[in-house]
């Protein structure tokens, strides 16, 4: 990376991708690596500020290196773009990994989610896990272009052209009321101006129309990384069914339904907690050993055993990680659980995902 700037308490700079397009990455907070790969609507040089955004920075990077990038046409990335395609963004996230050190996490949201799977698929070596949320495998159009879908499909690029970024309620409210339904007038205010400001309505519609055709079924289908899905039950962007079509492909893949129907998680939302609870508990480098060590006063090994009961393990998988023996975890657990207050292994996972 070069060119870096400082905005904020955040590091900007830029990589450039194989056909020469400038992509402006954002890294903010220490620790493992979480990569979140590119979406709609993205700005990273007004994500601090924004509603919208602001709460997701401060979750991800609390225990973990947060890096983001701009789509190419979107953002501080080059706007003038000659390709603006599934194969491009792709291309855009590899010059970008290439620039981090080991595997990484990967967090999609909306078509960052198609992206990642399609990047871990081709680059197994480089993932740890994905963390997905309002994830399809198949763009609109890709799912079968029956009449209806063409219909709303050319409806969505009509809407762009005439009222993009425009102060015009007619319109820009369908945008609105797609992502963040139940924002506050701030949030939905930070909005409309993440439309004006992030990219040109020309592109912007050229970027609708490669969402309509997505399609990484079969990547989804051959996946083989660690999977943690979240999909809002009203989300108006992307059907909840998609959200369950993808999980039952990818192989052992957590599904998680949150009573939303912001396709955006909002910090205002009791979906925010759960997703930040869920997220916690997925990544074994948050340090819950040392938290719930602190919290529940609990030797070392109490606290490890119980971090592994928390993330779902049973005890012969426990025993094997920590080299003990099962009777040992067994009576490990059988006193934590005591000191922590609660009767069962079900009663612990309940009580640290409401502490947290």
């Amino acid at each position: 990376m070069n060119a870096a700037s400082n905005i904020g308490h955040q590091k900007i700079s830029f990589v450039t991708a194989a056909d020469g397009t400038r992509i402006a990455v954002a890294e903010i907070g220490n620790g493992p690596t979480i990569l979140k790969t590119g979406n709609w609507l993205s700005h990273v040089g007004q994500d601090e500020e924004n509603p919208i955004w602001r709460h997701w920075l401060n979750e991800l990077s609390l225990h973990h290196r947060l890096i983001r990038y701009d789509l190419r046409g979107c953002g501080l990335s080059d706007r003038d773009v000659e390709d603006v395609s599934f194969d491009a963004w792709l291309s855009d996230l590899e010059a970008v990994a290439d620039t981090i050190e080991g595997p990484v996490t990967l967090l999609g949201l909306s078509q960052g989610c198609a992206l990642s799977i399609a990047f871990a698929h081709r680059h197994p070596e480089k993932v740890k896990r994905l963390v997905l949320l309002g994830a399809y495998a198949q763009g609109m159009l890709a799912r079968g272009e029956n009449t209806n879908a063409r219909l709303e499909a050319d409806t969505l690029a009509n809407l762009i052209q005439l009222g993009w970024g425009k102060d015009l309620p007619a319109f820009n409210q369908v945008f609105t009321h797609l992502f963040v339904p139940s924002g506050t007038p701030e949030q939905h205010v930070w909005w409309r101006r993440l439309e004006r400001e992030s990219t040109s309505p020309e592109t912007a519609q050229r970027i609708l129309e490669v969402l309509h055709k997505i399609d990484i079924s079969e990547d989804a289908k051959n996946l083989k990384v660690p999977t943690l899905i979240f999909h809002a039950k009203n989300d108006a962007r992307i059907p909840f069914d998609e959200g369950r079509k993808l999980a039952t492909a990818i192989e052992n893949a957590q599904f998680v339904a949150l009573d939303s129907s912001n396709h955006i998680l909002l910090e205002n939302e009791p979906a925010w907690e759960v997703f930040r609870s869920t997220f916690r508990m997925f990544m074994p480098e948050t340090d819950t050993r040392q938290s719930i060590h602190t919290d529940y006063q609990l030797t070392k090994a109490e606290g490890e055993v119980i971090a592994l009961v928390a993330k779902g393990m049973a005890n012969p998988e426990i025993a094997s990680i920590l080299g003990k023996s099962e009777k040992t975890v067994r009576n490990q657990i059988t006193v934590a659980l005591d000191k922590v207050g609660v009767r069962s292994r079900s009663e612990l996972i309940v009580k640290l995902l409401s502490d947290r």
